[in-house]
């Protein structure tokens, strides 16, 4: 064999040992993949006994000691969703099939579930429905604030310490020692800062207690429609119920929406009751919520309180009459004029003779019939959109078009 040919055996040799490296490095990632998923009665002790050494507070913010947010890997979050299953499990939960689960969250969420991904988890931000980073720091209700929607155990969590969510002390007692161990961090100013211990956080079992019930609640209600929840959830955690009714459109529960709307009827700024059913998804076209008008008016069906529905025609006179809501279009607004007048005309037409409180000229497209002068859409083109995306398949809509060209100077017709 020529020295060529020996070169040419050499590199040919070299590249195939190469590739067969690169394959056992992959199938070696893969596989530690798996274990993080996989062989969870180890992951839990071993990420306490770390987050044990760490001690509690990740921050802190005073002058000369403040500390920079230390974020959990996913290791962590592993354990933390681990130990949320248990949890559901050993109070009743019903696991979701995957075609159940990814349709479950794009209805709650409008998040879809790419089930080529390999990324375990996405996370959902509580400020802004549309954006798709991940996010590895535990929530602080100013900087970050978000869930997590776990693929392989199909559940909804936000990331907890575990001695957040484990009574570490008497599952794994040989850990406890851990803590007897004085922890200290360097602060922006190269400070040592003393790390109090999880055992010495105030109210940590009460905390605890909390968590526990809000993961049960939350999964129990949006995964397995346990409506027992409900009023646990509206009590107790009213801000994510906030969150996900305005944030995310979820419409579908009149106490989670009789909950919101209560906070639009006040007199004050009344008329921003409109930025609870309209919003921009995040293609940027309109998205109506009309399970809010629904609630609204069975509101109203239950009050015979006229000033229960004022905020509707106020939010109409705001969007057709001032520049506050021009991110949406002409015909976007249009759609949104007819949405409100078939709920809140309607009512009008029905009731406004024979209950207290409505004034004769409180009628949305009947005020508007009698004086469109204040709008840049008129009359003729606001009912030639409507009756050409035929009254966009709303009930009253129709019915209440006619009834509004009836309207004079002193208000409604006979």
């Amino acid at each position: 064999m020529n020295i060529k040919s020996k070169i040419r055996l050499t590199i040919y040799s070299l590249l195939i040992m190469s590739s067969l490296s690169c394959q056992e490095k992959k199938q070696s990632s893969d596989n530690n993949q798996k274990a993080i998923s996989m062989n969870d009665d180890t992951i839990i002790p071993k990420v306490l006994k770390k987050q044990l050494r760490e001690g509690s507070n990740k921050s802190i913010d005073e002058a000369g000691a403040e500390l920079v947010k230390i974020p959990f890997d996913i290791e962590e979050l592993e354990a933390s969703a681990e130990t949320a299953k248990k949890i559901l499990l050993s109070n009743g939960f019903k696991e979701l099939s995957d075609n159940e689960f990814s349709s479950k969250i794009k209805d709650i969420f409008g998040r879809v579930i790419d089930s080529n991904s390999g990324n375990p988890f996405l996370y959902v931000n509580y400020f802004d429905k549309c954006d798709r980073s991940f996010v590895t720091y535990s929530n602080n209700s100013v900087d970050y604030e978000g869930g997590y929607i776990d693929k392989q155990r199909r559940l909804f969590t936000d990331f907890y310490y575990l001695p957040e969510i484990l009574d570490y002390q008497k599952e794994y007692p040989t850990l406890n020692e851990v803590e007897f161990t004085k922890i200290t961090r360097k602060s922006s100013s190269q400070v040592d800062v003393e790390i109090p211990h999880w055992k010495e956080v105030a109210n940590l079992k009460e905390q605890r207690k909390v968590n526990i019930q809000r993961i049960i609640a939350r999964n129990m209600y949006l995964f397995n429609d346990n409506k027992t929840y409900i009023i646990w959830l509206v009590t107790h955690d009213k801000n994510f119920i906030k969150l996900l009714v305005k944030n995310f459109g979820y419409d579908k529960e009149p106490k989670f929406n009789e909950m919101l709307i209560n906070e639009y009827i006040q007199p004050k700024d009344q008329y921003k009751i409109g930025e609870l059913i309209f919003a921009k998804n995040c293609n940027k076209e309109l998205e109506v919520r009309d399970g809010i008008l629904q609630s609204l008016a069975d509101i109203y069906q239950k009050s015979s309180n006229p000033k229960d529905l004022f905020g509707l025609m106020e939010f109409c006179s705001k969007l057709l009459e001032t520049d506050e809501y021009n991110s949406y279009s002409e015909k976007e607004k249009i759609k949104m004029v007819a949405y409100l007048a078939n709920t809140y005309d309607f009512l009008f037409k029905k009731n406004h003779r024979n209950q207290e409180g409505w004034d004769p000229r409180w009628n949305i497209l009947g005020a508007y019939f009698e004086d469109d002068s204040k709008s840049k859409i008129k009359w003729s083109q606001l009912k030639e959109e409507m009756q050409k995306n035929n009254y966009y398949n709303l009930s009253n809509l129709k019915e209440v078009i006619n009834y509004a060209e009836g309207f004079d100077s002193v208000g409604a017709p006979d």
